[in-house]
């Protein structure tokens, strides 16, 4: 019982890295129907980010996070701005754009930071704490609580702010949107910035869970974008359920079957996906081709 709640906590704690990776896939494709493939070195850099100024700088762990929030979101805003002559003409070279970003930014981490990567210490100083029996890690609970405020904070954003809302008519009709007096493109910017500083936060949390290194995106973008299909693309609390879901199964497999966890966790993913195709909650998909 102690291990299996042990193994059920880390598994939730990792599970909330990759609902945060696909929380800003969604809110992306929510708003543009466009899948940002960069999305995952996106949450390299923004780990990358966190580290330096907590190691290197000295900052304490919450300002840094701070630090790499502002400078992906800003990240985030470049790459929608060079993409956004494209928007509505040539949906195919967005894509093909998006990917082409995150090879530049996989080789300017590498160039900045070296390939080698870093290890991050936890930042949370506090022993483990005892829950019904199982030692569990204060920096998990962290983790779910960071991300379930994130979660709210976002989902007020788009249904309770004139921005959000304005969003999300673009999301429905562009051109409706456009005719009523909505910026479309500034629209698609706070879409870009907020999923950048999402993939920020997922990429700093994960610091202390994981090694930093130019690879890591890879490794968190394609889990981060399976848990937003399993969740329904373009759902936010869909999102949230994908990722919790894809880091329990990873937990559990990495402990039953090691070296296959990974072979095990897309396995059971497809097989759900073949079952729902259009993940948990279904999600009406977005179409701007």
């Amino acid at each position: 019982m102690q291990v299996f709640l042990q193994t059920l906590v880390g598994g939730l704690s990792l599970g909330a890295i990759y609902a945060l990776v696909a929380m800003g896939f969604s809110l992306v494709y929510r708003t543009m129907g466009l899948v940002n493939f960069a999305h995952g070195n996106v949450v390299m850099i923004g780990a990358y980010i966190a580290s330096t100024f907590y190691l290197s700088v000295k900052l304490p762990f919450v300002p840094a996070v701070v630090v790499a929030l502002v400078v992906t979101g800003l990240v985030g805003t470049v790459i929608e701005r060079v993409l956004r002559p494209l928007e509505n003409k040539d949906f195919d070279l967005m894509l093909i754009g998006t990917i082409g970003f995150g090879i530049v930014l996989e080789a300017l981490a590498t160039l900045i930071w070296g390939a080698t990567g870093r290890a991050v210490r936890n930042p949370v100083q506090t022993g483990p704490l005892d829950v019904l029996g199982a030692r569990v890690r204060a920096y998990d609970l962290i983790v779910l609580a960071v991300t379930a405020v994130a979660m709210t904070l976002l989902v007020l954003f788009l249904h309770r702010t004139k921005r959000g809302v304005a969003m999300q008519a673009v999301a429905m009709d562009h051109e409706a949107a456009t005719a009523v007096g909505i910026h479309v493109g500034r629209s698609n910017a706070i879409a870009f910035a907020i999923g950048a500083g999402l993939a920020a936060l997922a990429g700093a949390m994960a610091g202390p869970l994981l090694y930093v290194s130019p690879a890591m995106g890879g490794s968190l973008g394609i889990k981060g974008f399976a848990a937003a299909i399993l969740g329904g693309f373009g759902n936010i609390p869909g999102a949230i359920v994908g990722g919790l879901g894809i880091g329990i199964l990873d937990s559990f497999s990495a402990g039953h079957f090691q070296g296959y966890s990974d072979l095990v966790t897309f396995l059971v993913f497809t097989v759900a996906i073949m079952i729902r195709p259009t993940g948990v909650f279904g999600e009406r998909t977005v179409n701007r081709a």
